[in-house]
């Protein structure tokens, strides 16, 4: 197969533009870009390669490229590719796909800041990423004492509205009321904006402008209001080290790297203040370090993060001139840095330092859940080490919406593209034994469907939903719940998985249909601490699939109800509107502009769920 891939490479266009490495499957094993598409893809066949090109070679059957308009677009579409197939032979930034935003709508007249994991909102500005979703939740926590801000959907002011807690509560200031003045509320989100970047200064200067302004204007209780936060945001900067003599931007960077594993770690200066840290994790293959750091900083700096530092400190020098791409997504110049004294190399070997630190806490954390797996092997005296985990929970409101749902745990770390739900059917009263074996037989039918679809050829694995199947079955219950686990997987061929049930509360492990005799873990143990992990987590997954499956009937059952909304429309409006709440903060023109619907309908809609409000406070008055 190589001479094929070398006879289409010797034609491919010598122009710039990435190529694809694909195997017999139409996997996507390695995503590169050339100036010149010709002489890059050749050089991979020349004599002595390297023992990554030649693994590629070895495995790929296909030979795919796209031509761009330069090297910088080239740049581009490789990191998105990248992104998109996390190819096995490139450095992969893992779990990039969900690295959580602050997003600020600045499109809109009062613009809201919201918790983001997607960047596909043109009129917005992004700040991020953030490693961990907690740490988004806990700035938002924090940005709302210092610069209240609305989070609500729907067009504002909005007639008769009432306010919400938070305006209560002096978190926002209720611009959905009228009670705020666009200009006023515009410079509050500014100073919130400049504040995520680290323009710490001028947000001081804002507030102490602010705080004057109210003071000339006899408006004492809006002073002090600002004074207060004046004083919250200069103790944040009491807490923030200075590592910069001047007040200068830069982004510190640094890899490290142990086998397959490897983390970049980034240190982000701003105004000579060091105010914060990412930490990724990266999957090696084969790289060298060099190889590492220059993939890292394309997908990095090329799709992911959303501000660019003036200055950017780095190890070492990449392999590629990535300047051109920087600036065509920052606006302005990047410079490069490799220090070799000052503070800025004391600023690297800090990065260098807190890098390996990051990279041995992930490396310590695989092996404890690797020893968990194998003590809970042999507690449960199971023929292997159970890799793949699943758990599975019910969940309804005396039999009310009955729902189902599975998690995977691979490893023992959840695999949540592998979490599936099951809808069930209502019984009218509860029954959680037909809701399993309703579950565990829809789920290993389709299992043993895609098994013959494999044998056939008609399935490759990666389209597979329901593969690979588990080393261990995990029920939320006790023996009875097991026991009809085990009956459907007898039923359907599934002998040989081995299937327990966990009880709340006493936290015993049940056989199936052996309710007399439970096994015990010790309750420091690591191996129970890991199959509570999958059963609260099916909990949690199952009583938020179930609070939705509600919501949305309800919803349903109201829209129902409405004058002019009928199957078609209503449907329409689910798809649009995930919640009531949602759908109730909706203005007219943005029910009008859901496909199906027209003026009249959603006024309609819009009275429906606003007509008592007004009749509440007519009341009220």
């Amino acid at each position: 197969m190589s001479k094929e891939l070398m006879h289409k490479a010797q034609k491919l266009p010598a122009e710039p533009g990435v190529y694809l490495f694909k195997d017999g499957e139409g996997r996507v094993l390695y995503v590169g870009k050339a100036a010149c598409l010709r002489q890059r893809v050749k050089s991979y066949f020349q004599a002595h390669p390297s023992p990554k090109v030649e693994a590629i070679l070895r495995r790929a059957s296909e030979l795919d490229f796209v031509l761009t308009g330069n090297e910088v677009e080239a740049l581009i579409l490789e990191a998105n590719l990248i992104k998109r197939y996390r190819p096995r032979y490139n450095v992969v930034l893992k779990d990039d796909k969900s690295y959580p935003y602050i997003k600020v709508t600045v499109g809109e007249d009062y613009p809201r800041v919201l918790f983001a994991r997607r960047r596909d909102d043109p009129t917005a500005r992004y700040f991020g990423p953030y490693t961990r979703s907690g740490a988004v939740y806990e700035t938002l926590r924090f940005l709302r004492t210092l610069f209240p801000y609305r989070s609500c959907s729907g067009i504002v002011p909005r007639p008769n509205s009432r306010p919400c807690l938070n305006y209560h509560i002096k978190r926002c200031p209720g611009p959905c009321t009228g009670a705020v003045d666009p200009e006023e509320y515009r410079r509050n989100i500014e100073a919130l904006c400049l504040f995520l970047d680290g323009r710490y200064r001028q947000v001081i200067r804002r507030l102490q402008q602010e705080m004057r302004r109210a003071a000339r204007e006899l408006a004492f209780e809006r002073a002090a209001l600002f004074r207060d936060r004046l004083e919250a945001l200069e103790l944040v900067l009491k807490r923030q080290r200075v590592v910069a003599p001047r007040a200068e931007d830069l982004d510190v960077v640094a890899v490290a790297r142990q086998g397959d594993r490897a983390q970049a770690v980034v240190l982000l200066v701003r105004e000579g203040r060091l105010v914060g840290q990412e930490s990724l994790a990266l999957s090696a293959a084969t790289a060298e370090e060099v190889e590492l750091l220059t993939e890292f900083l394309k997908q990095y700096y090329g799709v992911i993060a959303s501000s660019f530092p003036r200055q950017l400190v780095l190890p070492c020098f990449p392999e590629e001139d990535l300047t051109e791409l920087w600036r065509s997504r920052s606006g302005h110049e990047v410079k490069v840095l490799v220090p070799r004294r000052g503070y800025k190399k004391e600023l690297e070997e800090l990065a260098v330092k807190n890098a390996w630190a990051a990279l041995n806490e992930e490396v310590l954390e695989a092996e404890a859940r690797t020893q968990s797996l194998v003590e809970l092997a042999g507690a449960l005296g199971l023929a292997r080490v159970p890799y793949r985990i699943e758990g599975y929970d019910v969940s309804h409101l005396q039999g009310v919406a009955p729902v189902a749902v599975m998690v995977v745990f691979v490893g023992g770390k959840p695999h949540k593209s592998s979490y599936r739900r099951f809808a069930l059917i209502a019984s009218g009263h509860p029954d959680d034994y037909r809701a399993l074996r309703d579950t565990f037989r829809r789920r290993f039918t389709r299992a043993r469907q895609e098994e013959e679809a494999l044998a056939q050829g008609k399935l490759s694995p990666s389209q597979a939903k329901f593969l690979p199947l588990p080393d261990l079955v995990l029920v939320d219950g006790g023996a009875g719940q097991a026991g009809v686990a085990r009956e459907v997987l007898d039923e359907l061929g599934f002998y040989d998985l081995p299937v327990f049930g966990l009880a709340k509360e006493e936290e015993k492990l049940y056989l199936p249909h052996r309710a007399a005799d439970p096994i015990v873990l010790p309750r420091r143990s690591p191996a129970l601490h890991l199959l509570q992990r999958v059963r609260d987590e099916a909990h949690r997954f199952a009583l938020g699939f179930h609070r939705r499956k509600c919501e949305r009937e309800s919803l349903r059952s109201q829209l129902a109800d409405i004058e002019g909304i009928g199957p078609t429309r209503l449907s329409a409006l689910l798809r649009a509107f995930p919640s009531l709440e949602v759908l109730r903060a909706a203005g007219v023109e943005e029910l009008a502009r859901v496909p199906g619907m027209n003026r009249p309908a959603a006024e309609a809609v819009y009275r429906y769920f606003h007509e008592g409000e007004s009749n509440d406070q007519a009341d009220r008055c």
